[in-house]
């Protein structure tokens, strides 16, 4: 009788927690947090990059301010891009490694990040970073998107060389403060214009 009410237990404990990540985005992103930790979900870079997009100056985000960029704006530098939102498990998860590759490269001019919530809702983004301590830019699409940048997928990260070209592109946590990732960006930083 005893060994029955362990399996009811057990039983009852593990669907429970199938529910919890099924229902409780934090509780989703946790665990992908954890996967990241043991070395599942690193990026993985190429080593040649794509030609750049036809016009990289439709490409335009809007930041909490109202100020517009471009992409075209920021040829020459490195460009993370990365499509999120709050509701998004793999998106939070990423998180954490997203603001570490940040604050490794937020003083170097070379490298700019891009934020782009896809709800496009200013006040809960900027209430979760602030909630979670981050620092990053958050931005809104201000333009239409090309497919090439973003299927609708989320999380989606792009990161551009400093010819404007797709050096790195995915669709799915990732865990960017890797050292592969950190070394693909010092790499990036090397390219001469």
């Amino acid at each position: 009788m005893k060994q029955k009410w362990k399996s009811y237990i057990t039983s009852a404990l593990f669907l429970s927690v199938i529910l919890l990540m099924l229902f409780v985005p934090v509780a989703k992103a946790t665990v992908i947090q954890g996967l990241m930790q043991i070395g599942l979900f690193n990026p993985s870079v190429k080593e040649n990059p794509d030609v750049a997009p036809n016009n990289l100056a439709a490409v335009k985000f809007k930041d909490v301010n109202g100020k517009v960029v471009s992409l075209e704006d920021l040829k020459g530098k490195i460009i993370f891009l990365n499509f999120w939102a709050t509701w998004c498990p793999p998106c939070l998860a990423e998180m954490p490694s997203v603001n570490k590759l940040y604050q490794q490269f937020k003083n170097d001019e070379d490298v700019v990040f891009l934020l782009v919530d896809a709800d496009s809702d200013f006040a809960k983004a900027n209430a979760y970073m602030s909630r979670k301590q981050y620092q990053m830019p958050v931005y809104n699409v201000a333009s239409s998107m090309p497919e090439i940048i973003f299927k609708g997928s989320l999380p989606t990260t792009i990161v551009f060389d400093k010819m404007g070209r797709i050096s790195f592109n995915t669709e799915g946590a990732a865990n960017y403060a890797s050292p592969k990732f950190i070394a693909f960006i010092k790499k990036l930083q090397q390219q001469k214009n």
